[in-house]
């Protein structure tokens, strides 16, 4: 089922349906949104940008997750990015997120030139934290009582993924360069 899924860029059409899945419970407790919001705010937080990219997985026809690569704007961290993902509750455990991560790795690691990239996951969404430990994040640290959703205080760990560069220097000249 996830070889079938289709990855592209967002559209307008696809708003209906983010919408939709972000307000399953199951959903919206995992992110830093809150339930109930409407389309119009999420045009606003996922309209890409020459700052961000936001794709979408899509399956027969039908938009059943979201991503975004956030690169970093600032000078000196521009080989950085933040990740966001969502998945569409009835499609969570069938290889959707893998084949998502793979997609956005593929863009970090070949066209972005990406070397760190970051993510906030909270302590107890274990699905979650075994997605980004299966492509290579790990956990730098564990913020306690950083969100509150569903009457309850929650801890987030923040993760990263590093991949150093391990490509041969190039010679131009007679000089070594990196």
């Amino acid at each position: 089922m996830a070889s079938d899924v289709i990855i592209r860029r967002i559209k307008d059409s696809d708003y209906s349906a983010i919408t939709t899945f972000f307000d399953d419970p199951a959903v919206v407790a995992n992110t830093s949104q809150l339930p109930y919001s409407s389309e119009q705010h999420w045009r606003g937080l996922l309209s890409p940008s020459e700052k961000n990219i936001q794709l979408v997985a899509e399956l027969d026809g039908r938009t059943i997750g979201h991503f975004g690569i956030l690169p970093r704007q600032k000078q000196r961290e521009k080989h950085i990015a933040d990740l966001a993902i969502g998945i569409h509750p009835e499609y969570h455990g069938q290889g959707v997120g893998s084949r998502m991560m793979e997609a956005a790795l593929e863009l970090c690691d070949n066209w972005l030139n990406i070397i760190r990239l970051e993510l906030q996951v909270y302590t107890d969404n274990p699905g979650g934290v075994a997605l980004y430990k299966k492509f290579g994040f790990k956990i730098e640290g564990e913020h306690p009582y950083a969100s509150f959703a569903q009457g309850r205080y929650r801890h987030l760990y923040t993760m990263a993924r590093l991949r150093l560069p391990t490509q041969p220097v190039a010679e131009l000249d007679g000089k070594t360069e990196v």
